[in-house]
């Protein structure tokens, strides 16, 4: 499982299997790894205690939360850290790292709006007589806004290609430690529970085309999903995988989203294999969210997490699914 095809290509290791072992491995000790996420969950559980007791701690008349949840992957966490601090560190030299990671994952925004409101007072005039008057007075509401930007999602903005290369490389391996964090999503994902495996008719590969496009993806099957990754090295995002693919077949519409490869795809409504397929509302974001390569028969081959077959049949495909394409 750990020499999956894919290692070779992430990244230069090295000649053998001990060196393509070695460095795709967490190289911090036990402790540090351990150390690590524990410092994290702490900034975490600081940052849920605040907003728990907030109505408590602060003063105003009326609050609104608007709170994305708070949680990570450790894996994500201490493959970003691998990635950032070559070789082996400890807990005490990823501090300040920790803390780095934490403000680009985590948005606290706390505004504050002042409305001048009115009320009655009743007031007693020189001769003894009772009157009501409007009396303005500031009312504070608060608006406390949270956005979880997701840690998978922050290495693309703040690493370089190697760097991008070896987060790649950890998360397509777990870093050799799927010991380490049991519960974790990514061990079904990697480990237990491999993708569903399809073999396209050979049929279908009587189109030259086709036979081209489907040669060439599947040379990636097993990678990782990375955010904003576009090609072999830092591996792939769902429409930096279906670009890559397209451009290395006789296409040249360089790097392109979801959204930009729908918007250059003419819409059908008899897809054939080599087509595209997209999704909405696979993600919070506006528009086109997801696409993948349609092979025929109900199937697609995407860059899900990791990059394998999935079948369109299914519920949560069905579900989210907006529009066949076909590019020019």
């Amino acid at each position: 499982v750990v020499l999956q095809s894919c290692m070779s290509s992430l990244v230069t290791v090295g000649n053998g299997v001990a060196g393509a072992i070695g460095a795709s491995t967490y190289a911090a000790e036990d402790a540090d790894l351990l150390g690590a996420e524990a410092a994290y969950c702490a900034l975490e559980d600081e940052l849920q205690h605040y907003l728990d007791t907030y109505t408590r701690t602060h003063d105003y008349d009326e609050y609104h939360f608007d709170l994305d949840t708070i949680e990570h992957d450790p894996y994500v966490l201490l493959s970003i850290v691998c990635a950032l601090h070559e070789g082996e560190w400890t807990l005490d030299e990823v501090r300040g790292t920790l803390q780095m990671l934490f403000d680009r994952q985590y948005i606290l925004t706390e505004d504050v709006v002042v409305e001048v409101r009115y009320r009655t007072v009743t007031r007693t005039d020189s001769e003894g007589n009772n009157y009501d008057v409007e009396v303005p007075y500031n009312y504070y509401i608060c608006y406390v806004t949270l956005e979880n930007f997701n840690l998978s999602h922050v290495p693309v903005y703040m690493m370089s290609e190697e760097q991008l290369s070896m987060y790649a490389l950890y998360m397509s391996t777990l870093g050799n430690r799927p010991d380490l964090f049991p519960s974790s999503g990514y061990i079904g994902k990697y480990i237990t529970n491999r993708p569903p495996e399809h073999e396209v008719p050979e049929s279908y590969l009587d189109d030259e085309t086709f036979a081209t496009i489907l040669k060439e993806a599947e040379k990636y099957l097993g990678f990782p999903y990375v955010w904003g990754g576009s090609s072999p090295s830092t591996s792939f995002d769902c429409s930096g995988f279906v670009s890559y693919v397209y451009n290395q077949c006789g296409w040249s519409f360089g790097r392109l989203g979801a959204q930009g490869l729908y918007n250059i795809c003419s819409r059908t409504s008899s897809p054939r294999p080599g087509d595209l397929v997209f999704f909405v509302g696979t993600y919070d974001t506006a528009g086109v969210s997801h696409v993948g390569i349609y092979v025929g028969d109900g199937w697609m081959l995407h860059c899900g997490d990791p990059i394998s077959y999935a079948n369109l049949n299914s519920s949560y495909w069905q579900s989210h699914l907006y529009a066949y394409g076909r590019l020019p």
